[in-house]
């Protein structure tokens, strides 16, 4: 019997903002209708390398800080992109962001290290600058929806 693919969700918040955005990524990832996926969802700060090697598929999440990703979603690069590197070619993967700027240097950061890992994007990323609004949520849900459909259908 096939095994069900997983999703690892890895996100960073520290004012809320964030958070707001990947509880809806991951209520969108565990929705029935996205279908059969096994869904984590990890704390950068303590995920290793080898819950990201037993995933298929990937959404990060990150707020704008400095122009830049959080330190923490920084930190969880660092410590799994060596044990990683060469093993997660063509794996899928998508971004949000919460910004107070325009969001680009968080952006490129993260996709500069994504892109060392070979992982493939499903869609431009998520961006939300300033609050977070109704459209966005919705926007997030169907992020996640979307990312473990394709998991699911064997699409990604």
């Amino acid at each position: 019997m096939p095994t069900r693919p997983t999703l690892l969700i890895v996100y960073h918040s520290q004012s809320g903002t964030t958070s707001r955005l990947a509880e809806a990524v991951v209520a969108g990832a565990r929705d029935p209708d996205a279908g059969d996926v096994n869904v984590i969802v990890a704390d950068p700060l303590t995920v290793g390398p080898d819950t990201v090697l037993e995933a298929d598929g990937y959404l990060f999440g990150t707020p704008e800080n400095f122009g830049y990703m959080s330190g923490a979603l920084k930190h969880f690069f660092d410590r799994i992109y060596y044990p990683c590197e060469g093993k997660l070619a063509g794996r899928p993967y998508g971004l949000f962001v919460a910004a107070g700027n325009d969001g680009s240097g968080a952006i490129s950061s993260v996709e500069r290290i994504v892109t060392g890992l070979a992982l493939t994007r499903i869609q431009p990323p998520l961006l939300c600058v300033g609050e977070v609004d109704a459209q966005r949520l919705d926007a997030a849900r169907e992020l996640g929806m979307l990312t473990a459909a394709g998991l699911d259908a064997g699409v990604f």
